[in-house]
């Protein structure tokens, strides 16, 4: 199954520490030009950018050649960056089907920009791909945006029905907005009608508008959720290279101060984070179902009542889906079925999952949810000790009919799990392991060394 845009963008971000998207936009007198021109924009700034802009106006205007030159451009990004292609789309429904096939296949653009206007059947054959983006015409940057975008309604200024409604369309966590940076308000307002979706936020620089302002309207408690954009104020700068590098830090130095210093640039870092705050993981004295005494106790039950933090967990689950072939997921009973389910409307992937115990009426169903025998799906749990747990759910599919090859889970405490299920044939993935959190809990002073000192004995590991 696909990646979603947005984890793909996501994952950019933090391996470049960057909310910085660099904009190609060529002032150029010729095609040819344009070409030079943004091809060394590229080579000089992309070790600094979370994604790439090209408006394409300054292609079409050199005819059938700027169009090539814009195929070009787009194919000289690399790969692990997002390209946003500025097109500003807009249409009745079978002109847009065309206009998605031109921006995602021709032009392999990572995400486009799209006009409301017309409503969500012009706007759906964009959304219909999970691994590409679309970020919709909230509020601009012009002087004249007012004219319609502040209009009031009966839900308040039309700009923040947009929002709300662009929240509604975010299905495939491929969705987002574009708010200028000249109203910080107005992006601040944005922010809480969608939730947390990313904007897309141009105008810093030539235009204007107010870095820090906007990043103090636009950014997420985990800082991110907003790609400040830059153009002119690059590509005209005497090294666009030490231009891109001091404006992606003096981004991060805002975002920092913004989110209360809540950036974690390792995924994993923020997971440990998120389970000590959530209650998830707690450490002292427990004993468990077995008997034994344990210096730490896990939770995941817990999750349900942290929506954000669920969120941010379907997502590292996602990461890891990325990378394997599946028709459906499948997720077990009890503890894993809200982290299933989340995961699930993440990818907008179909879900199943067995039984504990088989209903005497009714359907008499073992397995709930539509599906089909000799389809592969994907066993997901919360968490995994030695794996033997894992056996009666994976009997219950393959005795419908379909088939397992891979389990993942959240977190793996290390303790035998993927010798045993590989011994029967079965894979397992983790997001990360328990030795591998006790390690960040440790560096970030959440657990004492005396405590880290018995979690090791405990794991076996000390």
């Amino acid at each position: 199954m696909a990646q979603s845009f947005v984890n793909k963008l996501e994952t950019r971000v933090r391996a470049a520490n960057s909310l910085l998207c660099v904009g190609l936009d060529p002032r150029t007198t010729d095609a040819a030009a344009a070409r030079d021109e943004c091809f060394r924009l590229i080579d000089a700034t992309h070790p600094y950018a979370a994604a790439f802009k090209a408006n394409s106006a300054f292609y079409e205007v050199f005819g059938a050649k700027g169009f090539e030159v814009l195929l070009e451009v787009m194919a000289h990004v690399p790969p692990n960056v997002p390209v946003i292609l500025d097109a500003k789309r807009g249409d009745i429904s079978d002109t847009s089907w065309a206009y998605a096939r031109a921006a995602f296949e021709t032009f392999n653009a990572s995400a486009i920009t799209l006009s409301p206007y017309l409503g969500s059947d012009g706007l759906e054959p964009f959304f219909q791909r999970p691994e590409r983006g679309s970020f919709i015409l909230c509020k601009t940057s012009n002087a004249g945006a007012d004219e319609f975008q502040a209009l009031e309604t009966n839900e308040g200024p039309l700009y923040e029905t947009v929002a709300r409604h662009a929240q509604k369309w975010n299905t495939r966590n491929n969705v987002g907005l574009v708010v200028g940076a000249t109203d910080p308000a107005r992006i601040a307002s944005a922010r809480v009608a969608a939730g947390d979706l990313w904007i897309l936020v141009p105008g810093v620089g030539a235009q204007g508008g107010d870095l820090e302002a906007a990043l103090r309207a636009g950014v997420r408690g985990d800082g991110m959720g907003v790609l400040i954009n830059a153009s002119r104020s690059i590509s005209g700068a005497a090294d666009p290279a030490a231009t891109a590098m001091r404006l992606r830090d003096e981004i991060n130095s805002y975002r920092i101060q913004t989110s209360g210093g809540a950036i974690v640039r390792d995924p994993q870092e923020q997971l440990a984070q998120d389970l000590v705050e959530s209650k998830c993981v707690r450490f002292g004295t427990f004993t468990l179902k077995s008997g034994q005494v344990s210096p730490i106790y896990l939770d995941l039950r817990r999750l349900v009542s942290y929506p954000t933090i669920l969120r941010r967990v379907a997502r590292a689950y996602a990461r890891v889906l990325g990378d394997l072939e599946y028709d459906r997921l499948a997720g077990i009973p009890y503890a894993a079925l809200p982290i299933a389910t989340a995961v699930a409307m993440e990818l907008n992937t179909p879900l199943v999952y067995p039984r504990r115990e088989v209903k005497e009426y009714g359907t008499r169903a073992l397995i709930e949810g539509e599906y089909a025998a000799g389809e592969t799906v994907v066993v997901l749990d919360d968490l995994t000790t030695t794996g033997e747990t894992k056996f009666e759910a994976i009997e219950k599919l393959e005795s419908a009919g379909l088939h397992v090859r891979d389990i993942v889970v959240l977190i793996d405490r290390g303790q035998g799990a993927a010798e045993l299920l590989g011994r029967q044939g079965y894979a397992l993935h983790a997001v990360t392991t328990l030795p591998r959190l006790l390690e960040i809990w440790r560096a970030s002073n959440r657990v004492t060394q005396e405590q880290y000192g018995a979690i090791r004995a405990y794991l076996g590991s000390g």
